[in-house]
């Protein structure tokens, strides 16, 4: 079994596939370096757990989510803990790690404390994530859980959401899976039903939508964490990120200030390193987006998502795995394709600090060779016009720069810009200094999101907001931009 696509590059009718004894080689201590590049041995059958259904269809459903844990997993270097969270905002400190949160004891006053509990079981009741404490452990919540939907189900309703003075708590369901969110830290229901969406993608970016679906018709009470294991981090890193970043809120990316003469050569670059049925380049610096190149030869009237976008990057800055050299591995853009994957090239171009990196998306699993020749090329140009110098230093502007006395921190999103530049959102922020580090920059993001919320409310939306808080007064506009100061 290969790859089927159409001689135009369509990724549509990607399938991936990976064999069972590629898998095994890696999770039992097989050499990490002999698999940067997907190699195909022969499929295994590999029956579902339990099952004695040894059909086609059964052994491609793990093969197809099998891939990509067989190829993360070749990113680890010794030395490093794979689970160790590499992200930092604005020179915050990184998260605690997530295997210190899986092991929190459950039902504890601490454990009740957190601000947001994230829980992901399946239709059958079966425990697939959660962010804080085991799942094993919280099986009988869980199950509580799965209980309250069924019995709105059982009268022809969906079960949407739970309000009480102190919580919330969010239902979604997305084919066989059930995804959870209790909160108390009063957002809205519908930005906290956007993040469970997030959560959503990240999952089927990993193993696609259409693996998981075919997985649950074949047995119905499937432990998914057996696909899952070892991408804790990347749902972990998502909610951190969700929690520290406003490009979430707003639906749209922040780009790292260059100048523009500087940023057109870079695109350039990137835009001679091309090879076939390559689809997208991507530059990333310091965990933001410095630029990105579309083959329109490839994917004429397709366009990158931010949901993507943002998905993407969480996966590459969640785990110091993809530090470790260059990394080939499936991902799937679920608001672009969410049945099918692509494969990316992951590489640092500035190692052993790794803040520049190159991401290649293609849609041939055999092209890591080809992808490698093009980071050459990139790497040669780069170093020829010291680039890498200059963008590795580069940073947001601090607030200071824009002038305004007393500002302390300001977001801007245009929304009529021309047509040729209609292609991501984006917008612009200052850089969170004090006093908005640590738990004040959450503070801040918090008061954010209330006004958000009043600007976008179903019943009454507001345009302009004066709010008069404890620390601050903030400010929000929204017309032909949306402006949050």
């Amino acid at each position: 079994m290969g790859l089927q696509r159409k001689t135009n590059g369509d990724a549509s009718n990607s399938t991936p596939v990976a064999s069972k004894k590629e898998v095994q080689h890696i999770l039992t201590g097989g050499d990490p370096n002999e698999m940067y590049k997907i190699t195909h041995t022969g499929d295994e059958s590999d029956p579902l757990e339990g099952s004695t259904d040894s059909s086609t269809e059964a052994d491609n459903s793990l093969q197809d989510c099998g891939e990509s844990v067989s190829v993360r997993a070749c990113g680890t270097v010794k030395g490093q803990d794979e689970g160790q969270s590499v992200r930092q905002a604005d020179g915050d400190s990184p998260s605690p790690s997530p295997i210190c949160n899986h092991e929190e004891e459950v039902l504890t006053d601490s454990w009740r404390g957190h601000r947001k509990h994230v829980f992901i079981l399946s239709e059958a009741g079966k425990p697939i994530y959660s962010r804080y404490g085991n799942e094993e452990a919280l099986s009988t919540t869980m199950g509580v859980m799965m209980a309250l939907v069924s019995f709105v189900q059982s009268g022809d309703d969906n079960i949407r959401s739970i309000h009480s003075d102190d919580h919330t708590v969010v239902f979604m369901q997305q084919g066989p899976l059930v995804l959870v969110l209790v909160s108390n830290n009063k957002q809205s229901k519908q930005q906290l039903h956007s993040e469970l969406l997030y959560v959503y993608y990240q999952i089927v970016s990993m193993l696609t939508q259409a693996s998981i679906n075919r997985i649950f018709e074949q047995k119905k009470n499937y432990d998914l964490r057996r696909l899952l294991a070892g991408c804790e981090t990347i749902l972990d890193g998502l909610l951190d990120f969700m929690d520290t970043d406003p490009s979430f809120l707003l639906s749209a990316v922040q780009c790292l200030p260059l100048p523009p003469s500087l940023r057109n050569s870079i695109s350039q670059t990137l835009q001679r390193a091309i090879t076939p049925n390559m689809v997208f380049s991507l530059l990333i610096v310091n965990d933001q987006l410095l630029t990105i190149v579309q083959e329109r030869t490839v994917l004429e009237d397709a366009r990158l998502k931010p949901t993507d976008l943002l998905l993407m990057l969480n996966f590459i800055t969640s785990s110091s795995a993809f530090r470790g050299g260059e990394i080939w591995t499936p991902i799937c853009l679920p608001l672009f394709n969410s049945d099918c994957y692509f494969y990316a090239y992951i590489a640092y171009l500035d190692p052993p600090d790794c803040t520049v990196c190159l991401l290649l998306i293609s849609t041939d699993r055999n092209a890591f060779y080809a992808m490698a020749e093009c980071k050459r090329k990139i790497e040669e140009n780069f170093r020829a016009q010291n680039v890498l110098d200059v963008i590795s230093k580069a940073q947001s502007y601090h607030v200071s720069h824009v002038g305004v006395p007393d500002l302390r921190h300001f977001m801007y999103m245009p929304f009529n810009i021309p047509d040729r530049h209609d292609k991501l959102p984006q917008f612009s922020s200052s850089l969170m200094e004090e006093p908005y580090m640590g738990l004040e920059r959450t503070r801040l993001l918090d008061l954010y999101r209330h006004m958000h919320s009043q600007i976008h409310s179903t019943t009454q939306p507001l345009k302009i907001i004066y709010h008069v808080a404890p620390r601050e007064v903030l400010f929000a506009w929204v017309g032909a931009f949306a402006l949050f100061i």
